[in-house]
């Protein structure tokens, strides 16, 4: 891997190697620097070595390295310049995609040339042959060979780029335009493969969205702008599955948007709504639900009807027709007849599931689902008002099959109605969402309806009829499909009819065993004699009171009742419990799963790394040797190129380091310099001799020729002194003749200059005034400025200050308030629970005395205290015993004697003879006080709440 200082020495080198021809060598230079940790930081370089890189992948069709170089250039940008990354990938897919639509124009112009030689003949030989053994033709070959690749490639690119850019809040305008033009792509070529994974791809993002909520950068759904660009993107893939013809897709598509509103807990615009709805009646026809179909329609022109305001009156009553006639085109019988419980309930479910599309709501309850069927279709068209927006053609029909009974010409008059609804429809206009309306397509599946009302009106008027005479009176089928149509409609209990083509008739009414009247009339038998029965012995009638046969019933109820609410809460804590350790222990899985993953990703790392290191330390240490002995070699051959002399040469076995070849050179250096020392030496004594001998010999020239230049300079010197002397001379006159002409203007330009000079000084003058003025004012209004905003500042600071101090004072009041109030509270408590807890322990005593009391009555006699008078004979009891009169019964002091405990506020209610009213009979059979007659420490707690309110309001207003 090479490395380099700077970004732009790789993006010079890449050019130089394309330049030359090796493209590959160029790519792998620009990933290296990409990729490298070294560049981390963004900088403007990078981008245009990303332009580059990009290109480079496109012309070398390196779909891996593309999608490299975008990860990591996306961790480049991402906090820094997330525009420069968009701009990438828009320049990625501009380049894949000019490359793909060459490639197919090539195509196409290869095709349509006229490359021929012999005009004659149809076909070259080899064309022939080249035909015949692989079976494909000239155009097929060409797009194998040309265009395929590249659609391959323009692909992958739209792959990457919505692998690159999901599940980022900054970069989702262009995931939204990526996807879009991902279908177009597949729109317009017709690649129904790559619609689905493209689908699937979306799909799987979103559920990613989803799952993994603590991402960086993730998505907002809840913004306006998120939302719109994911709805617009399953919108566009629900028109691009419905133009494909690819049903199922479309439906996932219309699921996907459902679920993506329920997410949100929103409801889109009207208009993406008829879209919807729009789409759904086209899926719904194609799979033939004409129910759903129905349904769908009834949404779209509610929708219509109420937000689309600037429709037609025209197309409103197209889409009213196609309202109504969809749900004619129902059939009129259950088509779950005679299914399976297990089929019964997956069609149960899919229809709910449908309901909730069709519905659209984003909050479905189980209390508001309402099963679809086509009775309560047909009651929410007239009560919708529907019908009174529909042709007069489809208002006849529409009371023909469904109000009127005419068993012999009924198809005769649907006929010619049908033939009109046939031709009505056409295109609607722009602001429908529904761009055309054909209601033709209704007319087969009318035609079955017809044919059904018509047999089921003539199996209520005739018993047997003639095969040619239902042949007549059903114009539309020949009789082979009117049996069809029969066999289906007896296999959906909704007809009773047996064809006999030996007697060429058809009989209606169930002859079998399983006819209604024979298949119940055991269990009418069965009723009726149960009737009889009744009416002969009637039950007895019931015990006025439960309690008179099971004394203890309530308290058997009342334990029973507290043992099922315990084990209905153990049960609901035991599933709580189960749910929580189910819980737990998928977070401990998914925790050690993501554990072992990171290892295991953090091992490969490091085992990549080492290698990486490994590689990189050995290349070093080759690369370190080769340049060393390519030194070597190079100063050996330098050495040799000095030396003349003949040296001994080298085996091409012995291995020569560059401690070797250095060490020859060196000595051979030595050498050397020794011999030029000796030759300099020799040639330094020549020099000094003849040296001294040119000097002698050239000692008097010199002297002469000096001489001579002395006298010559001499003679040059006096004659341009005299030049100069001459030309002095003549500038001095005319310098005098200039002066004279001139100094008549002198006394002119004394008066302009005068003149000139006062006006400007007067100028100045004025300037300089206005200036100092100017200076003045500004100096004023400044000062004045800041003399206001040091007064406005002073009493801001001041408000604030008393508005933070009134603040304080509020605060430490409601704290002292709130201190003082839970301190009451704890004191009220304190009281209100020791005075619970002294009538619990007096009720404990009252019961334990009373059932100390009940034990001994039951272990002895009753002993009636003596009266002051005989007492009367009173009449026998249940039991056996004598009943107390009431007249002879104990004074008032001896009544609470009798073992009863007599609650203080029922002490003093005695009669005016002074005798105690006789005890209560509760509903357990005793003679005490009811539960409901104790004293509650209830009563006692309104004085203090009283209390404590009146003394929390003195304080208040005190404190006020």
């Amino acid at each position: 891997m090479a490395t380099f200082a700077k970004p732009e020495n790789a993006l010079k080198r890449a050019e130089e190697l394309i330049t030359v021809g090796q493209k590959q060598e160029a790519l792998q230079a620009l990933h290296d620097l990409i990729t490298s940790r070294r560049y981390r930081a963004w900088q403007k370089t990078l981008e245009r070595i990303m332009f580059k890189y990009v290109e480079l992948c496109v012309d070398m069709r390196r779909g891996r390295f593309a999608k490299d170089g975008l990860i990591q250039y996306r961790i480049v940008c991402q906090q820094v310049n997330i525009n420069s990354l968009e701009e990438v990938i828009k320049h990625f897919m501009h380049l894949a995609t000019e490359r793909a639509e060459l490639a197919r124009n090539q195509a196409q112009a290869l095709e349509e040339a006229l490359d021929v030689e012999d005009l004659e003949a149809d076909k070259r030989p080899e064309d022939l042959m080249l035909s015949y053994v692989s079976g494909e033709k000239g155009k097929d070959r060409s797009d194998r060979e040309l265009v395929t690749p590249w659609f391959k490639f323009l692909w992958e690119t739209y792959r990457t780029v919505l692998e690159i850019l999901r599940n980022n809040s900054r970069l989702e305008a262009l995931y939204a335009m990526t996807a879009h033009r991902a279908f177009q792509f597949c729109k317009q070529y017709k690649r129904t493969t790559e619609f689905r994974r493209l689908c699937e791809i979306i799909r799987n993002h979103l559920a990613n969205l989803n799952k993994y909520r603590d991402q960086r950068d993730r998505p907002d759904l809840s913004l306006p702008e998120s939302l719109q660009l994911y709805l617009d993107t399953r919108f566009e893939q629900l028109k691009v599955a419905t133009e494909l013809s690819l049903w199922q897709e479309a439906f996932r598509s219309i699921e996907d948007i459902y679920g993506l509103m329920c997410m949100v807990k929103k409801t889109p615009k009207a208009s993406l709504m008829g879209v919807y709805y729009g789409k759904l009646t086209e899926i719904f026809w194609m799979s033939s639900n004409h129910l759903y179909h129905a349904y769908a329609w009834l949404k779209l022109f509610s929708l219509q009807k109420g937000f689309n305001k600037n429709l037609s009156q025209k197309d409103l009553q197209l889409i009213a027709s196609s309202v109504v006639l969809a749900a004619l085109s129902v059939p009129p019988y259950d088509q779950s007849y005679g299914a399976s419980h297990l089929e019964l309930e997956n069609e149960k479910e899919r229809s709910l599931r449908v309901a909730n599309l069709i519905g659209f709501e984003v909050e479905p309850k189980a209390e508001n689902r309402v099963a679809l069927s086509r009775s309560s279709l047909l009651s929410e068209l007239v009560s919708k008002g529907v019908m009174s927006c529909v042709t007069q053609e489809v208002k006849d029909l529409y009371h023909l099959l469904e109000n009127e009974f005419l068993p012999l010409d009924l198809a005769l008059k649907v006929q010619p109605i049908l033939n009109k609804i046939s031709k009505l429809g056409g295109k609607l206009s722009s602001v429908s969402s529904v761009p055309e309306v054909q209601l033709c397509q209704y007319v087969p599946a009318l035609e079955k309806l017809a044919t059904l009302r018509l047999l089921q009106q003539v199996s209520q008027v005739y018993q047997t009829i003639q095969i040619d005479n239902i042949s007549k009176m059903i114009p539309f089928f020949d009789f082979t499909a009117i049996e069809k149509i029969s066999v289906d409609a007896v296999r959906r209990n909704f007809l009773a009819i047996k064809v006999d083509h030996m007697k060429g008739a058809v009989f209606f009414g169930k002859q079998s065993i399983e006819a209604e009247g024979l298949r119940d009339h055991l269990s009418l038998f069965a009723e009726s004699l149960s009737k009889a029965r009744t009416m002969i012995y009637p039950p007895a009638k019931k015990a006025a009171k439960l309690g008179d046969a099971l004394s203890n019933l309530a308290e058997i109820v009342e334990k029973e009742h507290k043992r099922l609410l315990a084990r209905k809460s153990i049960i609901e804590k035991r599933k709580e419990e189960q749910e929580r350790l189910l819980l737990e222990m998928e977070r401990v899985e998914e925790s050690k799963r993501r554990e072992l993953q990171k290892m295991t990703e953090d091992a490969e790392q490091k085992r990549i790394a080492a290698e990486y290191e490994q590689r990189r330390s050995q290349r070093i240490l080759k690369e370190i040797e080769d340049r060393e002995l390519e030194e070597a070699q190079a100063m050996l051959q330098e050495a040799e190129k000095r030396s003349k002399r003949k040296k001994k040469p080298i085996l091409e076995g012995e291995k020569m380091t560059k401690q070797v070849i250095m060490e020859l050179a060196l000595n051979e250096q030595l050498r050397e310099r020794q011999e030029r020392e000796k030759k300099l030496q020799k040639y330094a004594k020549t020099m000094d001799h003849l040296e001294r001998a040119k000097r002698e010999e050239a000692a008097p020239l010199i002297e002469a020729a000096y001489n001579q230049r002395l006298a010559e300079e001499a003679a040059l010197h006096e004659r341009e002194q005299q030049q100069e002397v001459e030309l002095s001379r003549q500038r001095h006159a005319g310098d005098l003749e200039e002066k004279k002409r001139l100094g008549r203007m002198l006394e002119n330009k004394r008066i302009l200059q005068e003149r000139v000079v006062s006006s400007r000084e007067a100028e100045f003058s004025r300037l300089k005034q206005e200036r100092r003025e100017r200076i003045s004012q500004i100096i004023q209004s400044r000062k004045q400025e800041r003399e206001a905003r040091r007064k406005m500042l002073f009493f801001l600071r001041t408000e604030e200050e008393r508005q933070k101090r009134l603040q304080e004072e509020e605060e430490a009041r409601k704290r002292e308030e709130a201190e003082r109030r839970k301190k009451e509270e704890a004191e009220r408590q304190a009281k209100l629970d020791e005075i619970a807890e002294k009538q619990r322990l007096r009720m404990i005593e009252l019961e334990e005395k009373e059932r100390r009391e009940k034990e001994e009555g039951l272990r002895k006699p009753a002993v009636l205290p003596r009266p002051a008078e005989p007492p009367a004979l009173g009449r026998p009891t249940e039991l056996g015993g004598a009943a107390p009169v009431p007249a002879a019964a104990a004074a008032a002091p001896a009544a609470p004697a009798a073992g009863k405990y007599v609650p203080r506020h029922l002490r003093g209610n005695v009669d005016a003879a002074g005798q105690a009213p006789p005890p209560e009979t509760d509903r357990w059979g005793g003679t005490g006080s009811k539960p409901d007659d104790r004293p509650s420490w209830r009563d006692e707690r309104k004085p203090t709440s009283f209390g404590s309110s009146g003394s929390r309001t003195s304080w208040s207003s005190s404190r006020r």
